[in-house]
């Protein structure tokens, strides 16, 4: 029994083990590239930054045959004394020798010549905070190219972006957590008319698409002048998240025990009373749970903030400038990476700040009996 419960869990924690490796890989991916410079990344993978073989240039350079024409093979011999014969395009690829070198032919048929490589245990370890700066800041920077020539590229001023999807995020977290709570606390807690009907209408809101609804919000919004503002993104945000708050805080704070709210009122405390002094502290796990949930969704999305606040760059948050910068600066992948680091800096503060709430106040409440 014993040999079959630990080959139970080996085998668990093996996958386990697989599912957080293949997510932690690209992570680590995109964190390593975010800090390399733009001809690197150009040329190499991040996982060169590891320990690993590759041809390394050993500065021997060998003089171009003379009276070598493109469509006949080619005879080089290098330092060692061993001669290949490859055809020009070959040469250019890069020919190994057979003594563990390898010859590049650089330059054009007339003028170049061969580079002697050798295969070498290296790692690239040239690394650069500037990315970021670029990114960051909306200063002008001299970035060098592989021709040796140097141009001045603006920097892209995602500060602003960064700060508006603070507070997006931080409000529209908020808001539904608290009304959520209350609507559960009465669910739970109180007795009055209906109230399983509206249980179930709350329920049955979970099933409803969020597409479907943007162009009705929309079309109100502009009749009362809240699109392109943060509050009105504020209330589509929490109109979304208050059905799912609701049903899991619901599950929670029906699950306390009774002979603490008996007591309470005993006591002659209100609904009012209790709900503060007593259901927030105890739901501070489903709370952080929830919360979890919601300012991830609210911090990447991308739908309800492109429709309710649009391409203003006064309001645009994160996802919109990153959108922007993945059609201005394609090619740019020190820059992209870098941006995407940064958008994720956050969620991963909240998600490991709160990590020790979130399996407990989903757990709980599931359980009856």
């Amino acid at each position: 029994m014993q040999n079959q419960k630990r080959r139970a869990a080996i085998i668990v924690n093996g996958i386990l083990f697989l599912i957080v490796l293949a997510w932690s890989i690209p992570t680590i991916g995109l964190l390593v590239s975010s800090i390399r410079f733009r001809n690197d990344i150009r040329t190499s993978g991040w996982w060169t930054t590891l320990p690993n073989q590759a041809w390394v240039a050993t500065g021997n350079q060998l003089p171009i045959p003379d009276g070598q024409t493109r469509d006949q093979p080619i005879t080089v011999t290098n330092s060692a004394g061993v001669a290949t014969t490859a055809s020009y395009d070959e040469w250019l690829d890069g020919v190994d020798m057979g003594d563990g070198s390898r010859l590049v032919w650089v330059g054009n048929l007339r003028r170049g010549q061969l580079e002697e490589y050798r295969q070498q245990w290296t790692m690239n370890t040239n690394f650069t905070l500037q990315n970021y700066e670029q990114v960051i800041s909306g200063r002008q920077y001299q970035i060098q190219n592989i021709d040796g020539t140097t141009e001045t590229v603006q920097g892209d001023d995602m500060l602003g972006a960064f700060l508006n999807s603070l507070t997006v995020t931080i409000p529209a977290t908020i808001i539904p957590i608290l009304i959520a709570a209350f609507a559960a606390y009465g669910f739970a807690w109180m007795s009055f008319p209906g109230r399983k009907i509206l249980f179930i209408l709350v329920v049955a809101l979970l099933v409803v698409p969020l597409q479907i609804a943007l162009v009705p919000i929309l079309r109100d919004y502009g009749q009362i002048g809240l699109n392109g503002t943060f509050l009105g993104v504020w209330l589509a945000h929490a109109g979304f998240g208050l059905p799912l708050a609701t049903y899991l805080l619901y599950n929670y704070i029906s699950g306390l025990p009774r002979e603490i709210l008996e007591s309470a009122f005993i006591d002659g405390a209100s609904h009012f009373t209790i709900f503060i002094r007593l259901i927030l502290p105890l739901s501070v796990p489903a709370l952080a749970s929830f919360a979890i949930f919601q300012f991830l969704w609210v911090w990447n999305d991308y739908l309800v903030a492109l429709i309710f606040l649009g391409f203003n760059q006064q309001n645009e948050v994160l996802t919109i400038r990153i959108a922007d910068m993945v059609g201005s600066r394609g090619q740019d992948w020190h820059l992209l990476t870098s941006a995407a680091f940064v958008s994720m800096i956050v969620p991963l503060i909240v998600f490991f700040g709160l990590q020790r709430y979130f399996v407990r106040g989903l757990m709980a409440g599931s359980v009856k009996g």
